[in-house]
């Protein structure tokens, strides 16, 4: 063989080569390309999945708070008629007339209002009846914020 042909046959392995090369870095770019597509489907479906999750949670903790909350008020109430009994029944037993009647009279008075209270405002109300105390006497109840801070304060230090 001839030189000549030898270097034509060189260049032509070098020319299939290249050619070679070309067609692994097309085929590597339409993998790549398929794999970034393939991943961008299944982060969308995480993320879907992710947020039906959260909002299956959400929902459930505010069914949770709602229940509580139900709850708490029938509580509040219980609580209500049951001081009034007890004003009932304070009423009742104890004396009638003298110091100790009016004692008796006024302690039974103030459980079966403060029980009424309870009974019909709830929690619920009781909220708003501090909140529009607040709202009319702002001084007062920043002064007995302060108070109860002092004493909070001087009972944790001890």
């Amino acid at each position: 063989m001839s030189t000549n042909t030898k270097k034509d046959q060189a260049q032509e392995h070098v020319e299939r080569a290249r050619e070679t090369a070309g067609s692994a870095v097309d085929k590597a770019r339409e993998t790549a390309g398929t794999v970034v597509d393939k991943a961008k489907d299944v982060a969308s479906h995480v993320g879907q999945a992710a947020s039906t999750a959260a909002s299956y949670v959400g929902e459930k903790a505010g069914n949770v708070a709602t229940a509580i909350g139900h709850k708490a008020e029938g509580a509040t109430a219980s609580v209500g008629r049951g001081m009034e009994n007890l004003g009932e029944k304070i009423r009742e037993k104890g004396p009638e007339s003298g110091f100790l009647g009016r004692a008796t009279e006024t302690v039974a008075g103030a459980l079966e209002h403060g029980g009424e209270y309870l009974e019909e405002k709830k929690l619920s109300g009781m909220g708003r009846d501090l909140t529009d105390l607040i709202r009319n006497n702002p001084i007062p109840a920043l002064l007995v914020g302060i108070g109860l801070g002092f004493l909070l304060a001087r009972t944790m230090r001890s």
